[in-house]
This record gives C-alpha cells, structure tokens and sequence, in this order.
C-alpha cells in the first residue's frame, strides 16, 4: 500500500485504492508529470478540467468561525456533484476549521502541506477547493501542492462551457471564463519575451504575460459590445410583447430542480432535460393558453446554485432579464432536497442580486412522485403554493389554475365609456387589455376590460365604475415568500 494520510487529518478517502505502477510501487509524480487542467501543469488550454481523462480530484473545504460544519459537509457534498458534473473523480476529501482565511493560502501552510501529503499518496491530479481563491492564493498552492489548485468557481465556469450550445450562451460562458482567467495570468511572464534586433533594442522588450493580457483584454471587449446589442435586442423584444396583452412569466429554481422537464410538461418545448446539473443554460420561451383562456409567455431559465460566481451572474444579465421583467415567477423546488429551505435561499440571494427580488412568486414543490410527503409538507407550509409531478404530470391541472388566478390578481376589471370620437382609445384598450365585453350607448362605446395598473391609469379618464382593489395582488397566496 502507498503512504497513508497524516494521523488526525480530517480526511475521507472517496475512492481508497491507491495508484501502483507496474512494480506494485505508489506512483507520486513530480510537478512536471501530473496532469491538470489549468495553470502550468498541463491541461487543455480552453478548459478548466482535462476531460480527455477522467482527473483524480482531492476536495478541500474550511468551515470558518461560526460557521455551521453541517453546512460545510453540504457544500462539499455539492462540489462532489459538482466535480462529477465537470467529467472528474473525487478521491478524498479534506475539511478543516479556521477562526479566519489565511491570506497566503486560505488554508495555512500546515494544511497545504497535509494536502500536498494527501494528494501524492492518491496520485490526485487537481486539488479543488469549495471556497473562492484569490489569485494569489491559488498561485501559492500550485507551488506546494505541485498540481492545479481550483476553486469552486473555476469548476462551474468549466461545466457551464461545457452546456453553453447557443452563440450567445457560448459567448457569456466565454466572457465569464476570461474575466476569471485575467488576473490569473502569472507564469507565462517568466521566460516569454519579445525582443528586437540591433543596437539599442535589446531589453526584456514587452513580456508575454502583457502581450497575453492586451489580447484577452480585447476579446473581453468585443463580447461585452456584443452581449450589450443582444440585450438591446432583447429589451426591444420584450417591450414588444409587453405591449401585447399577453402576460409573462419565468420559471426558476435551483439547478437539477425540474424546470425544463415542467416547461415541456406546461408547452411540449422539447427542452433537453438530464439528471445533472446544469444542463439546461439557454434561456426558451414558449407560449401557454391557461385553463381561462388567456395566453401567457413562459420563459425557463438557468438554474441557480449555492455560491454561484459574481462573474456568470454578470455574464447571463442579458438571459435573466426575462426573470426581471416577469409578472411571474415560478419558484420550482425539489421536494426530495434533504435541505429544501438552503436552496431556497441560495435562488433568492441570485433574485436580489439582478433585481428580481419584488417580483411575485409562485412556490411549485416538485418530484411529488418520488417524496411525495415531503412536496405535500411543503406545500402546507407556504400557503397559495403547489406540488407537482412534472414527470407524471400530478398537479398540473391545480398549477394552472393556480398560475391564472395569481396573474388575474394583478390586473383591475374596468368599465369604460369610451366617446364615438375617441376611436384612438378604444384602440388602447383593445391593445393593452381585454375586452371582456362591449355595447353600444348614447354616448359612446361602453366597454368592460381587464388591464394593468398601469394600462388602468392611461384609461382612468374614461372609467365610469368605482375603483376597487379587487384585481390587486393579496389573498392568500400573495406574499409569495417561504419563512427559511
């Protein structure tokens, strides 16, 4: 057998068989020989994480002070997924408690030895770490752990490149992906200069870390001008549909939650749908008639995840502008997650960052097929919620219901008396609401619509009932909001 972990390390062998070469020998390589797939240590140069192998993977997680280590196991049992979703192996994993990151390392030199000990004896190719390095930090590491050092962050940028299939999608992963490489850019410097020829030319001459940084620097540049004319383009579309009287609503959740298998249930879109995270990142919007006849856009999104990195959120903003211009969210989540409420979270913390916080939404526990108490608990507890089974298709009928009376909540029925002269209003009416109704008066066109408020205030000059606040958000199911 090969070197065992040092005594007292918090370590758990995923995988325990040891890597032997031909003479029954632990095999540790140097620096040089072990495979990985960023930094210097070998790698293809457009991934994160070789795939034209299956990469051994040591995870390595910090529970900080007044952290909660059974949330620190959680997260590790996510990056484990994670790890796997990206094409890798975990072999072990390492956890430590610390009063604070060290500013070095994150985990101190001790623990980035012990690592470096932990990895030899599994021959682990990448180390990945569940918190966020600095650059620095993960320069730092790669030189005592002798392999590629990777963050949670880098190994979801890896798996998004691998999912992203249309041009705009491609093109947010890429962008997300050199905003992460940029500062990052450290070893090339060394040995790489350009220098000129003759008398009074000679010198370092511009390195190529700086040569390496002008050129990502400009393909940053040119995918952010072109995201910013896809985000025009689509705000430009959805004014257009807002203008319709058709309403709009977006269905989000944690990754793996069952959003594309509830848009093809709800429209038959033909989303691809697989039991693994992420694999659905290109935003589709498809048409629904509702139970009361009215039409509503549904839109799925990309699913959301614990700690999902700043620079994907920043880089899908043109995608997840569909989230903040619904009148609707269906917040679908899994009723068989051990830890419901934490991805409850983790989707709301995404919905406060791109503005979508005060968006109604509408909780949809599903899977009731496979925990089917658990969806019925949930339900309980959110009042105005459903459960479903987007595979067998339990509650959807209730779902629709449900989703058309949450958007007739929001409109106001209005009466109107609209003069004979007036054609341009009636015209608006028919426009921006529905007509529910029509006869003709002494004074002109008497008209019974349906409207938005601010569709409402447009007309208001014509209206010729009472205001009331019954079309109005409230009732039973208008907070929206799951106590966690």
């Amino acid at each position: 057998m090969g070197e065992q972990p040092p005594a007292g390390s918090d370590l758990e062998t995923v995988d325990g068989d040891d890597a032997l070469d031909g003479d029954g020998a632990l095999d540790v390589s140097g620096a040089s020989d072990h495979r990985g797939g960023f930094g210097e240590f070998g790698g293809e140069a457009t991934g994160l994480i070789d795939r034209t192998f299956r990469e051994r993977i040591v995870l390595a997680g910090v529970t900080l002070d007044r952290g909660d280590p059974e949330a620190t196991e959680a997260s590790m049992d996510e990056l484990a997924r994670l790890v796997d979703t990206a094409g890798a192996d975990p072999v072990a994993r390492v956890v430590q408690t610390r009063d604070a990151p060290d500013r070095a390392t994150y985990v101190g030199q001790g623990k980035a030895h012990e690592l470096r000990t932990v990895s030899d004896s599994l021959d682990a190719d990448t180390v990945v770490f569940d918190n966020e390095l600095t650059p620095a930090q993960q320069g730092n590491l790669e030189e005592i752990l002798k392999r590629t050092a990777l963050d949670r962050t880098a190994v979801i940028l890896d798996i998004f490149a691998q999912n992203a299939s249309s041009p705009e999608g491609r093109a947010q992963v890429e962008l997300a992906q050199l905003r992460y490489r940029l500062p990052r850019l450290r070893r090339s410097g060394r040995t790489f200069s350009q220098q000129g020829g003759g008398i009074g030319t000679r010198g370092p001459g511009e390195t190529q870390l700086e040569v390496d940084r002008r050129r990502l620097m400009r393909r940053v540049s040119r995918l952010e001008s072109d995201l910013a004319r896809i985000r025009k383009n689509r705000s430009t579309q959805s004014k257009a549909r807002r203008r319709t009287r058709n309403r709009s609503m977006a269905i989000v959740g944690y990754t793996n939650a069952g959003k594309s298998t509830l848009l093809n249930r709800l429209t038959d879109a033909g989303v691809l749908v697989e039991d693994r995270l992420f694999a659905t990142l290109d935003a589709t919007t498809r048409r629904l008639q509702l139970p009361g006849g009215e039409a509503v856009f549904v839109s799925d999104t990309v699913g959301f995840v614990r700690k999902l990195p700043h620079q994907l959120v920043e880089a899908f903003k043109s995608t997840l502008d569909v989230v903040v211009d619904a009148d609707l969210l269906v917040h679908v989540v899994d009723a068989s997650d051990p830890d419901p409420e934490g991805s409850i979270a983790a989707v709301r913390s995404v919905l406060d960052e791109i503005g979508a916080d005060l968006v109604p939404e509408l909780f949809v526990f599903n899977k009731a097929d496979t925990a089917p108490e658990a969806a019925r608990r949930l339900a309980e507890r959110e009042p105005g919620s459903v459960f479903v089974s987007a595979t067998t298709g339990e509650g959807i009928d209730d779902l629709l219901s449900t989703i058309g009376r949450r958007l007739r909540r929001q409109t106001i029925v209005a009466e109107l008396l609209v003069p004979y002269d007036r054609g341009d209003m009636l015209a608006m009416a028919h426009r921006e609401g529905e007509v529910l109704g029509t006869t003709d008066d002494e004074a002109g066109w008497r008209l019974v619509v349906r409207v938005d408020e601010g569709s409402a205030g447009r007309l208001a000059d014509f209206r010729v009932d009472e205001p009331s606040d019954e079309g109005s958000p409230g009732g039973d199911d208008a907070s929206g909001r799951l106590a966690t």
